[in-house]
């Protein structure tokens, strides 16, 4: 597709109302730990909490964990050094955040679509970087696809988006239909030449189906960003926020335009 929209994590700034925000969070975040019995592993890693258990008859829904980091530079080792495979090493530091487990990167995995695993950890994995941003999307039982974008001008490749996309009268793409296509293609069967006939539904909050079997959802995190996901199943999503590689994943709250999702 095209490279690697809008709902609604923000990014959380420095002090004011934001502040109390992420304090909030936090200590939203240590009761809860206390009361189902979650925290730190042996290595000291905090680890993410499971979601209350589904009603009596209910499947349990899946858990797609999004991780959004922000990079001084661009991706680099504990040693300063720059990465060359950022990728792997991205998800395996998310997974080590959210998971409390360490796994090497040339352990991860990818499969005949190019879709990326954690094999160690029973996890599937997708992972996305754009300007100083990195995300990484982790779920077990079933597929994801994450990607991250920014509002660069890109008119030709939104005019050739938009017409794929079966837009009338040359209506380009939108930042989010990209991002959105990306993310289908990472969790998908599908390829920048099978992509035609695709088509991605009105947008709305939370997670909706396109034509070919997969959903996608899509948030705006602010300063220029779009994040989406795509996965095969319904599941639910639980935000993270590292302000960088080295500071703890705090949880974001649920946006507001998804609250109902």
């Amino acid at each position: 597709m095209v490279e690697h929209r809008f709902a609604e994590p923000r990014l959380p700034g420095a002090g004011g109302s934001a502040g109390r925000l992420v304090a909030a969070c936090l200590a939203a975040r240590r009761l809860t730990v206390r009361l189902v019995g979650g925290g730190a592993d042996r290595s000291g890693v905090r680890t993410a909490v499971a979601p209350a258990a589904a009603g009596a008859g209910a499947e349990p829904q899946a858990v797609v964990d999004c991780l959004v980091t922000r990079h001084p530079n661009l991706p680099r080792d504990r040693m300063g050094n720059r990465l060359n495979d950022a990728g792997r090493w991205l998800i395996a530091e998310a997974v080590a955040t959210l998971h409390g487990v360490r796994v090497p990167p040339r352990a991860l995995v990818r499969d005949e679509h190019r879709r990326w695993s954690v094999p160690e950890a029973g996890l599937t994995a997708s992972v996305a970087h754009c300007a100083g941003y990195s995300t990484v999307a982790l779920v077990a039982g079933q597929t994801v696809g994450v990607d991250l974008q920014d509002h660069r001008d890109r008119p030709f490749a939104m005019q050739w988006l938009g017409a794929l996309l079966g837009r009338p009268d040359g209506e380009p793409a939108t930042m989010r239909d990209f991002a959105e296509c990306e993310a289908l293609i990472k969790a998908s069967h599908l390829r920048k030449e099978t992509f035609a006939g695709v088509r991605l539904p009105d947008w709305r909050p939370g997670w909706r189906p396109t034509n070919v079997g997969y959903l996608v959802r899509s948030a705006d995190l602010g300063d220029g960003l779009q994040l989406a996901l795509a996965t095969d199943a319904p599941a639910h999503v639980r935000w993270w926020w590292q302000s960088d590689p080295a500071a703890p994943a705090v949880p974001l709250p649920a946006p507001s335009l998804e609250s109902a999702a």
